[in-house]
């Protein structure tokens, strides 16, 4: 345990974002499965802009790294693309 006073507010800083940053990560795994499980076209177009900044917002708050953003909305308009095809 710490022994300095700014070693304790340290340390109630980084549970208090170590909360926040695991419930920003879970609300993008949700909207990326939710994204994945859509199987209309009409659907799927209205909702990747959403997904999009969603992933970028993650992404700029560095809950993601900004490589693994774009690996996602790439994988992601791929899907939307192979959905609108079919």
């Amino acid at each position: 345990m710490p022994s300095h006073k700014s070693a304790w507010k340290r340390m109630r800083q980084n549970e208090v974002r170590r909360l926040r940053n695991k419930a920003r990560r879970t609300i993008l795994k949700k909207a990326i499965k939710s994204f994945r499980a859509v199987e209309n076209p009409d659907e799927a177009k209205e909702k990747f802009p959403q997904i999009a900044s969603t992933i970028d917002k993650a992404a700029k708050k560095n809950i993601i790294h900004h490589r693994k953003a774009a690996r996602l909305k790439s994988r992601l308009s791929r899907k939307l693309n192979s959905v609108q095809v079919s």
